[in-house]
């Protein structure tokens, strides 16, 4: 039972105030909220909104947004609780660990770390086309490099390593950074929404939620867990098709869990952290429903592009020049993705590092920046070489599992504070304990089973290898149980 020994929350409070290993605190309320639009709103707003409700919801799409707010909301209550209780680097890593215990908080750790960095490199790909495509459309065309017979995707690993140096030079220049590329591509979102409606044809919202029918689905690995194990046959469009595509634009919110990897460094985290979480997911909420609406009102939405609804909306209506304009969107958008993954990465390996269960040098924090650099610069390197030589569109839902999986053991974990520790202060505190969080729980599950076999998997063997590192290295570091044994 060694092994699920916790840290307390009194300990974890005391390593983040005082020593060598300590942040700055200067973000406020304002910057989390903008870090968490920064992260959720990336390319998945141009790109989503088509797939979704030409495969799977039709018009209605805007209720599978609303469907999935619901269900990130859930679990964003339970991160914003406990980034009030304990602000500590770390996010679900470092709540884990004042709960559940070592080894579980081990395996989130890992968890997080391929799902942030495994998330930076494919959004960096992403960025990389985006950027070409832009470039073309005024001429320009850009030499393909290749390397014994790999192709190097260079622009991915240059945005990368630019992305880690501002990391590196401080997380206010990094906020500053993000505001702007926030305010550009929000400034694209709401030109898109206001431009559009005047090309919105009634017409194409009847009906808003077509007659549902079933489908063959995938087979072997490519099928959904769910359909292997209970034999449930794939339904799209109706009520079921709503809840369907759910899980497909589910994958559009996440990342507001990264803003309470910044807690160490937020002026006021008791009263900033739930105010940043939950303003960026309303905030973001808002504009997916808005832009889902107007796309499927300006054409219908059998006819719309799965790989760039947008875009072919307004070249359909005889505005091609909104296309370039959405281009650059989409730019600022995942360069706001990239550098947010980062950041949260950073800072879970900052808390894994400060405890022992990794090398603990490389907890340092740059004298003059204040930031933890060996870590950023480890990242930005590993982020940059997974960019530019792997093709990665095979495992980014591995991505998508990471972060259910983190929902699903925070969720647990305020149910058990709640019941070691009421005695802890707490400045924002979950309603309807433990229903809400058991609800969580079965939403984040239910997504789950959605994904495919060959992901689970792929989840599985890295868990696997997980448990060997800890094995071999962690436990036998672990301050925790230094002290204990003392």
């Amino acid at each position: 039972m060694e092994i699920f020994r916790t840290k307390s929350v009194e300990q974890s409070i005391q390593d983040a105030e005082g020593g060598t290993h300590r942040l700055e605190r200067t973000l406020s309320a304002l910057d989390l909220t903008v870090f968490g639009i920064g992260v959720i709103v990336g390319s998945g707003i141009f790109t989503l909104t088509g797939i979704a409700a030409r495969n799977y919801a039709g018009p209605s799409v805007a209720l599978s947004f609303v469907v999935a707010a619901v269900v990130c909301a859930l679990a964003a209550l339970c991160y914003a609780e406990f980034a009030s209780t304990l602000p500590v680097a770390g996010s679900a890593y470092t709540f884990a660990y004042a709960t559940i215990g070592e080894f579980p908080a081990w395996i989130i750790g890992w968890d997080l770390m391929l799902e942030l960095a495994l998330g930076a490199a494919v959004v960096s790909v992403g960025w990389s086309g985006y950027f070409v495509s832009v470039v073309e459309s005024i001429g320009v065309t850009l030499p393909v490099v290749s390397i014994g017979g790999w192709t190097f995707n260079y622009l991915a690993v240059i945005v990368v390593l630019l992305l880690t140096w501002l990391l590196v030079t401080g997380i206010k220049m990094s906020a500053r950074f993000n505001l702007v590329m926030v305010t550009v591509k929000v400034a694209v979102i709401l030109l898109v929404i206001f431009a559009g409606l005047f090309f919105v044809n009634g017409a194409n919202y009847t009906p808003f939620i077509p007659p549902a029918k079933s489908t063959a689905g995938a087979s072997g690995l490519a099928a959904p867990l769910i359909q292997v194990l209970f034999g449930v046959t794939p339904t799209v469009f109706g009520v079921a098709g709503i809840f369907t595509a759910a899980a497909v634009v589910f994958f559009a919110y996440i990342g507001f869990d990264v803003v309470a990897t910044a807690a160490e460094e937020t002026r006021r985290p008791h009263r900033d952290l739930p105010i940043g979480i939950i303003a960026s997911l309303g905030v973001c909420t808002v504009l997916y429903m808005a832009v889902s609406l107007v796309v499927v009102g300006m054409r219908h939405y059998s006819q719309l592009s799965v790989t760039a609804p947008l875009a072919d909306a307004f070249k359909a209506a005889g505005q091609p020049w909104l296309a370039g304009v959405i281009s650059v969107g989409g730019i600022s958008g995942l360069t706001t993705v990239i550098l947010i993954l980062m950041l949260g990465q950073s800072r879970v390996f900052f808390a894994m590092s400060r405890d022992g269960l990794l090398p603990r040098e490389l907890a340092s924090v740059h004298p003059k920046y204040r930031t933890p650099y060996k870590i950023t610069i480890i990242i930005g390197v590993v982020t940059a070489a997974l960019a530019g030589f792997i093709p990665l569109s095979v495992l980014a839902e591995m991505v998508n599992i990471g972060t259910l999986f983190a929902f699903v053991v925070v969720s647990v974990g305020v149910v058990i504070l709640r019941r070691t520790r009421p005695d802890l202060p707490r400045s924002f505190r979950m309603p309807l304990v433990p229903w809400l969080p058991a609800l969580a729980v079965l939403a984040c599950v239910y997504l789950m089973l959605n994904l495919a076999v060959e992901t689970w998997v792929r989840f599985i063997v890295w868990m696997a290898l997980g448990v060997v590192v800890y094995h071999l290295y962690s436990i036998r570091h672990s301050r925790v149980r230094s002290a204990r044994r003392r």
